[in-house]
């Protein structure tokens, strides 16, 4: 996998936020729709979740000193995917490409991002230099190179939707996980993978969730991405993580739960 495709895999996919529009009537006669809801009809007592703008989005996604132990700053070009950047091989499989490398399911209003990275101590000591490789056995050159990489980074996006859309967004997202579970080819940036499985995982997050481990494959390289999106509202949060070292050296690495529970916490 060349270092531009690592980079660029190791984003993928959302974040979330939350407002309520209430409404109120007055009146000294009572309505016929009142009177309908006492009867047990179709008035509904939950109130409109409202589309948040650009603006409401950039004050509640996660930011620096949210999330402890992780840097938070706005994507640069070379770390997120353009709109259309993204194709599949099979239509019903586009939802999962497009939230795997950090792009929205369906069209929403307003979106926001930002790349949350979580450095292990070793990684923080940087890769070793000449001197010191040459110094090493083959192995410890190996395992020092790969704790140097022993980073977790994550794409955290807010997607809102006018109208049910987001509500649509994740039952389309849960739809085309299911039907992709074997997985299939996509091209980013003019670039082939392999989408290996789309493996679900059961999770609990905002009013609704879908959450998965996605293998990939390109250049003979295999590797593993966590991606979850949950709704909030009128909002999808989506995340996509990626750990080189934990996928090169086979280890199991979790979904970025600090990161998420600070996104939430933050929707209220």
């Amino acid at each position: 996998m060349s270092a531009t495709a690592i980079r660029r895999t190791i984003l993928t996919a959302s974040a979330v936020s939350l407002a309520l529009l209430v409404t109120a009537c007055g009146g000294s006669e009572q309505s016929a729709e009142d009177k309908e809801a006492a009867k047990g009809g179709t008035k509904s007592d939950k109130p409109a979740a409202k589309t948040l703008t650009a603006a409401e989005l950039e004050k509640l996604v996660v930011a620096e000193g949210d999330v402890k132990g992780h840097a938070v700053k706005k994507p640069g070009k070379a770390d997120a995917f353009a709109p259309g950047s993204v194709s599949v091989e099979k239509a019903e499989c586009d939802a999962v490409g497009q939230v795997l490398s950090a792009l929205p399911a369906g069209k929403p209003a307003a979106t926001v991002q930002r790349l949350v990275v979580q450095e292990s101590e070793a990684s923080k000591k940087g890769m070793p230099s000449m001197e010191e490789l040459a110094e090493m056995t083959e192995k410890e050159a190996e395992e020092a190179t790969l704790a140097s990489l022993d980073i977790t980074k994550t794409m955290a996006s807010l997607w809102s939707y006018d109208s049910d859309g987001a509500e649509q967004a994740l039952a389309t997202l849960r739809e085309a996980g299911t039907k992709c579970a074997g997985g299939f080819a996509m091209t980013i940036d003019g670039e082939k993978q392999q989408v290996t499985k789309v493996s679900e995982e059961k999770v609990t997050a905002g009013e609704d969730a879908v959450a998965w481990t996605v293998g990939t494959k390109q250049d003979g390289s295999a590797g593993e991405t966590k991606v979850l999106v949950f709704r909030q509202g009128a909002t999808l949060a989506g995340f996509s993580s990626f750990n080189i070292a934990a996928v090169t050296r086979g280890d199991a690495f979790e979904q970025p739960t600090a990161v998420i529970d600070a996104q939430a916490a933050k929707l209220g």
